[in-house]
């Protein structure tokens, strides 16, 4: 009988339809052009000790092999057989997971839509790229009525920005029917603790759950996206910097703005005494909420943005009233208070600021604890002819206008 190894009590019960997006990569050979099978059909198994083809810093751990592991992640300090998820951080397994649930591939025989399916291939389809899939797998216990789809990839950006073992991660969904495998208290692959998406390197600061981990709205991540394609998610390791670091690694919001949550960031890790750097698309300002976690009890705003100067409001006796004018971005502004709830405004339209930038605008968050907290940043904007210059600060590639009022873009 299986027993779980780790686990963690979450609210589950959600079954959404099924969704399906055209992300994988492939055209690697093999059974179904996703590369190799690296392991028989079974459940909880893992491949054997593999070499990665470049050596990678996972914040501040150097690994240069890894395993990976039926349970839709690869693991560093060897196998790892866990097939109850639990929200990252965890103390055990430095891992990298799109997508830790129960899988289990042994039901080969019936219903399924291919020969091969219901396996895990690896591809190195040169020296800078690893991607693993997890195709058209089931849950335990050898159910295969519902399927999954997803991919995992490393790409080794080392040569790019200068810093040996700098690399990216994208996570790419094709599919996801269920979230949970029977032993995980899940009935017909829903219920129970559902699966956890993202990664942990074995630090609270270090470890970070895309939105929906932990819930049945996990099945959500092929419907939406932080770089414009949904059910692609991509993140940057750099210099051991986690994303939120600095304002050019950023936390990208973990949902396309539907119109009326605004970007919602969640779950994001947070300590006293640095910032913590987030991005939405921009505009001529934002209205910023903690919905739960620590309160924010300062801002640094960016530099070189128009005439670099914003005004900064405090929600207060349930208005808006202003804190500071002209407020220099480069500079951290404390609040003098911890508030659930600010605005800035002052962001000149003629910077033209490119709206589908993943890095146009980031904006440091001081929180006033450590834990996590989970933000949602709205978007104020104001509709203007497109201009042919881009803004400043190093990073736009064109110059395009801000959308009318309450319109919101998705990134590209």
């Amino acid at each position: 009988m299986k027993k779980p190894l780790i686990a963690l009590a979450v609210l589950a019960a959600f079954a959404g339809n099924t969704a399906f997006a055209d992300t994988l990569l492939s055209g690697f050979g093999g059974d179904r052009g996703f590369g190799s099978r690296v392991m028989d059909p079974n459940d909880d198994g893992s491949s054997e000790r593999l070499a990665l083809p470049f050596q990678i810093n996972f914040f501040g751990n150097a690994y240069s092999d890894y395993w990976i592991n039926n349970n839709g992640n690869i693991s560093f300090n060897g196998p790892l057989s866990s097939f109850t998820p639990s929200l990252f951080p965890i103390s055990q397994a430095p891992m990298i997971a799109p997508f830790w649930a129960d899988v289990d591939t042994r039901n080969q025989t019936s219903n399924l839509p291919a020969p091969f399916t219901n396996n895990v291939y690896l591809a190195n389809p040169d020296s800078k790229t690893l991607i693993v899939t997890w195709d058209t797998v089931g849950y335990y216990n050898q159910h295969n009525d519902k399927l999954n789809t997803f991919q995992l990839v490393l790409k080794d950006q080392s040569t790019a920005t200068g810093h040996a073992g700098d690399f990216d991660m994208e996570f790419r969904y094709g599919q996801l029917q269920w979230t949970t495998g029977d032993a995980s208290g899940g009935s017909g692959g829903f219920g129970g603790q559902p699966a956890v998406a993202g990664w942990n390197a074995g630090a609270a600061t270090n470890s970070y759950s895309l939105i929906g981990s932990g819930t049945g709205n996990v099945v959500g991540l092929v419907n939406d996206t932080n770089v414009g394609t949904d059910g692609v998610w991509r993140f940057h390791v750099r210099s051991e910097e986690l994303p939120g670091s600095a304002p050019y690694n950023p936390v990208l919001p973990g949902n396309v703005d539907d119109g009326s949550a605004g970007w919602v960031f969640e779950n994001i890790p947070v300590g006293t005494g640095t910032p913590v750097w987030i991005d939405p698309v921009v505009a001529t300002g934002y209205d910023y909420a903690v919905t739960s976690g620590q309160l924010i009890n300062g801002v640094t705003l960016m530099p070189g943005v128009g005439d670099g100067r914003y005004d900064i409001w405090l929600w207060h006796d349930g208005q808006w009233q202003l804190y500071q004018a002209g407020a220099a971005g480069g500079e951290h502004i404390e609040f003098g208070q911890s508030v659930d709830r600010f605005r800035i405004t002052g962001i000149e339209t003629t910077a033209g600021i490119n709206p589908d930038s993943p890095i146009a605008f980031a904006t440091g968050l001081w929180f006033d604890g450590t834990g996590t907290s989970s933000v949602t940043q709205t978007a104020l904007t104001a509709e203007v002819s497109p201009v042919p210059e881009p803004a400043t600060y190093g990073m736009l590639a064109t110059g395009l206008a801000v959308l009318g009022l309450a319109r919101r873009r998705r990134r590209a």
